[in-house]
């Protein structure tokens, strides 16, 4: 990823008896993130308004605005994270301090909250606050304002080239390889892992060099129980499905409130797709073995954690 303009942070001034410290220049947006004293939300606005007038905030090649992100769309989000599916997290010390790594997760919940739920664990459980940056189908940068606003907040096509760019620039990228298959599947199939394709993903962690880290989520699959889907109403509007839950369209916009479902994410063990050969890329059943390899711990995790589970609702 090309190099941000370098920008000079002035430090607290030093008492006139006591050499200034040197400032310290950033020089990307993964940078832009360090560990200071917590700034209370006024100044954050505050800071996020002068920006926004002067025209002095940063945004990289993909569209992505680190700052519009903290300050504007994490925090509503958060709240969701926090009271409304009170997510726990297990694993995040498998999140890779340094370097980047590919986030494989499986996919659920007729809409998906499970991506941005997911980009919230990762941005507060990791030392550095990374951004995880999703992988996206066309069919969301299609649609007005939503489309706008994925390419603001770090998402991106899912290209491989696109993905092997951010992931040798050091940033933790997330894929869905379920797609449209895993997000909407019936009820009756939840935590029952669709294809995960040809393992393009694969392809994609070796030729950057960087880990596998698999992802498994309990909880998405029950915020919206899809029991029926009107194919005919989905061709009209150009989606790939049009569910029926048991509160939608029964209720209109009410039916849209996801269920208060207890969440649980883990971040598993990473495989070590770094410490394969050069070419292993190349090699076809290198790339569907590792990703059998990934789908298969995954389901064994999510098999594991639904069976623990006590409630649906408190987990």
């Amino acid at each position: 990823m090309p190099v941000q303009e370098a920008q000079v942070i002035p430090l607290r001034p030093a008492p006139s008896d006591v050499p200034a410290r040197p400032t310290r220049k950033i020089a990307s947006v993964t940078e832009l993130r360090p560990r200071r004293e917590p700034e209370s939300f006024a100044d954050r606005l505050t800071g996020f308004v002068r920006s926004r007038l002067t025209g002095d905030y940063p945004v990289d090649d993909f569209g992505f605005d680190p700052q519009l992100t903290d300050t504007v769309v994490l925090p509503p989000l958060r709240i969701i994270y926090e009271k409304w599916f009170r997510v726990e997290v297990t694993g995040e010390k498998n999140l890779p301090v340094d370097g980047g790594a590919l986030i494989v997760a499986n996919h659920s919940g007729t809409v998906p909250w499970d991506a941005v739920m997911t980009a919230i664990a990762v941005h507060d459980n990791h030392p550095h606050g990374k951004h995880l940056r999703m992988l996206g189908a066309d069919l969301l940068f299609k649609l007005p304002v939503l489309g706008t606003l994925a390419r603001r907040t770090g998402q991106t096509l899912a290209c491989g080239a696109d993905a092997e760019r951010l992931l040798r620039s050091g940033e933790m990228v997330g894929v869905w390889p379920e797609g449209f298959k895993g997000i909407g599947k019936p009820f009756s199939e939840r935590y029952h892992l669709q294809r995960f394709g040809r393992g393009g993903f694969v392809a994609t962690a070796a030729k950057a060099g960087v880990p596998i880290i698999p992802c498994s989520i309990v909880g998405a699959e029950e915020i919206y129980p899809k029991i029926a889907d009107l194919k005919p109403l989905a061709k009209l509007f150009g989606l790939p499905y049009f569910p029926v839950t048991p509160f939608f369209p029964l209720l209109g916009p009410l039916g849209a409130i996801p269920l208060p479902t207890k969440w649980h994410i883990d971040f598993g063990a990473p495989i070590r797709t770094d410490l394969a050969s050069p070419d292993a890329a190349e090699d076809h059943g290198f790339v569907l073995e590792v990703a059998a390899e990934v789908r298969e711990t995954i389901q064994r995790t999510l098999d594991s954690m639904v069976a623990e589970r006590e409630s649906v609702f408190r987990g």
